[in-house]
């Protein structure tokens, strides 16, 4: 069976939410994410590396904030230094020359892509905001401890409590990928991807953009949900609702 072919993905800067209206009318909402000056930087090939892969740089780098070595490289490929750099896995197909520029006409409006960034610090959070617990009773012997995670473990034996229990701590501020979501609407001109739905990370951070690793699942369930849209508006289920 041949391999497909892995293409490399985009170093994007996530600018925020907004909708837009499709053809039937229904808003949708979209995270806006910008594709600054986005060029090849590097290439990783499987003779000299070991793996194929290909490095991306984007934005604008103020020269006196890169250092001597990573200098060197960017002059080495006669790029000028870039803000940001990131790697992404490509078959061997799929391998760019270095200076090439990438553009957000890269994806495709309909495409499924799949989104990766460093999600929002909460800082140090209890079980009912991290875990979602639904806390102690408001009444009937619970005092000052309505939102307690409650027992954490056992008694004598094994009189411990297990690793991974979910408890209070450190919440967000890690690296999260969320799956299959919906490239609605590209524009190339203004450099801006449109993707339906949230995108971990805050306003400004760097959101790395690659095709749909279960694409086929993606696209299902976005069928399944307008088929469920059309069912509801159709007579027959309003007249069986009103009886």
């Amino acid at each position: 069976m041949a391999q497909k072919t892995l293409r490399t993905g985009l170093l994007t800067t996530k600018i925020g939410m907004t909708r837009i209206f499709n053809e039937y009318g229904e808003h949708v909402p979209v995270t806006v994410l910008a594709v600054d000056e986005v060029q090849v930087v590097g290439v990783r090939t499987k003779e000299a590396n070991g793996y194929a892969a290909v490095q991306l740089g984007a934005g604008k780098a103020k020269v006196k904030n890169v250092s001597k070595a990573v200098r060197g490289q960017f002059a080495k490929a006669q790029i000028e230094p870039k803000k940001q750099v990131g790697e992404f896995r490509v078959t061997d197909d799929a391998l760019l020359e270095v200076g090439t520029a990438l553009k957000a006409d890269h994806f495709k409006p309909g495409q499924f892509v799949d989104v990766t960034a460093q999600s929002i610090g909460k800082g140090f959070q209890g079980v009912m905001k991290r875990h979602n617990f639904s806390g102690l009773r408001a009444t009937h012997g619970v005092s000052i401890s309505h939102r307690s995670p409650g027992s954490t473990g056992q008694r004598q034996d094994p009189g411990r409590v297990f690793k991974g229990k979910k408890m209070a701590g450190h919440m967000g501020d890690r690296r999260v990928t969320t799956l299959g979501l919906e490239v609605v609407a590209v524009d190339a001109e203004q450099g801006v991807i449109f993707v339906r739905g949230s995108v971990p990370g805050a306003k400004g951070a760097l959101v790395r953009v690659r095709d749909a690793v279960k694409a086929k699942k993606a696209k299902q369930r976005i069928v399944a949900k307008k088929d469920d849209k059309k069912a509801a508006k159709k007579p027959e289920a309003k007249a069986e609702k009103a009886a």
